[in-house]
């Protein structure tokens, strides 16, 4: 009898034959690094994003760059703030329901493609997001795109572990 794949399970047992633990603590070997990256998100915090446009940019991006500590993280501050599970369930196939404004499917969308930026940005892509928020707004997305993608890349490379 075939089993199906459960990638949950997998990770699991990736993580316990691997005896998984954090690696070192980047805020405590490299304050000044750590404080600069801190500063991006300060400025992301100060920006007239979204709340829920926030939520969604660092989820999507944790869920693709399969960071396991920021997915949990983030998950919970969404819901903390409102987001409902179905959404935040969906996310992963967010272009097959109807539960996504057409302003959240361009930040969906860019979200996936900054940060799968081997495959590049697409000038369809990019004049939508410019079309839809405008090159403020836009420029602050992104913004919010890179700095998520800088702290999937520290929790990964470190081995941070949700709680």
């Amino acid at each position: 009898m075939l089993r199906a794949y459960n990638p949950c399970t997998y990770r699991l047992k990736i993580i316990i034959e691997n005896n998984m633990k954090p690696r070192i603590k980047i805020d405590q070997v490299e304050p000044a690094g750590y404080k600069a990256i801190l500063g991006l998100e300060k400025f992301i915090e100060s920006t007239p994003l979204t709340k829920t446009h926030k939520d969604l940019i660092k989820i999507r991006a944790s869920q693709i760059n399969g960071c396991a500590f920021c997915i949990d993280m983030h998950t919970k501050e969404a819901r903390k703030t409102g987001e409902t599970e179905q959404r935040i369930y969906a996310l992963t196939a967010w272009r097959d329901t109807p539960f996504f404004t057409n302003e959240e499917r361009v930040i969906l969308t860019l979200t996936e493609e900054v940060t799968m930026i081997t495959n590049h940005v697409k000038d369809e892509t990019y004049q939508a997001a410019l079309d839809v928020l405008g090159e403020t707004y836009l420029a602050q997305v992104i913004m919010a795109i890179i700095t998520i993608n800088t702290w999937n890349r520290i929790g990964i490379t470190t081995q941070l572990i949700p709680a």
